[in-house]
């Protein structure tokens, strides 16, 4: 019995040891998840276990992402506006420039037609101070050879044979215009009497250059064609 009773004992004593042991296990287990102070350690959230932040709560969630397209339509409206400009200045300038061609054209036909009559139209006891006044409407080389001519030839044989002519122009087209210079064609109807004879008449075709000087339509060249 007595050796029963100690073999007994000795299985229940094993079974103590073990249970100990697998307590004691049990107790490491559980400090190590607890901090270095004793205190538990929270389980890792499935954010943290993922790796991934709150976006709330992650730095810069109040700032809303930059978008390239806002970054480059701030950069692209100010060079647009800019081109936009430049053309609505130059199509300005293109329309000033046109409407600047439009009135040479008028001017310098009407400029024409005026100095041609003038010039060609004369009376025999006026003909010097009619054709000095034409003289005004000529510039540069061309009035110093009118003037020649006048004052040589036209005043003397006008007075000594009673010579007067009217001119008239009875059509005239511009040929090309710029604010500064032009060149018309003038039709020109001459009428010529001389003392008692009968009138004559003679058509011509002139074509006369124009300079625009100090705001006035002066004739710089006069070539019948």
């Amino acid at each position: 019995m007595t050796d029963a009773t100690q073999l007994v004992d000795d299985v229940v004593f094993d079974a103590d040891q073990e249970d100990a042991s697998g307590d004691a296990t049990a107790e490491t287990a559980a400090g190590d998840v607890t901090s270095a102070d004793g205190a538990p350690q929270e389980e890792m959230s499935s954010e943290e276990s993922t790796g991934t932040a709150d976006p709330e709560t992650a730095p810069g969630a109040g700032r809303r992402p930059r978008s390239w397209r806002g970054v480059a339509f701030r950069w692209t409206l100010p060079g647009i506006l800019l081109l936009l400009a430049i053309a609505a200045a130059v199509m300005a300038w293109l329309d000033a420039q046109a409407r600047a061609v439009d009135a040479a054209r008028a001017e310098s036909v009407r400029a024409a037609t005026e100095s041609t009559e003038a010039m060609l139209s004369y009376q025999a006891s006026t003909v010097a101070e009619q054709l000095k006044a034409a003289e005004e409407r000529l510039t540069g080389s061309f009035r110093d050879s009118f003037r020649e001519l006048v004052h040589d030839v036209v005043i003397p044989g006008s007075e000594k044979k009673h010579i007067s002519t009217i001119a008239t122009v009875p059509a005239a087209a511009s040929v090309s215009a710029t604010p500064k210079h032009a060149v018309v064609l003038v039709f020109v109807n001459q009428v010529a009497v001389v003392d008692t004879e009968a009138p004559t008449d003679t058509a011509s075709i002139v074509r006369v250059t124009l300079e625009k000087i100090d705001g006035h339509w002066l004739i710089s060249a006069f070539e019948p064609i």
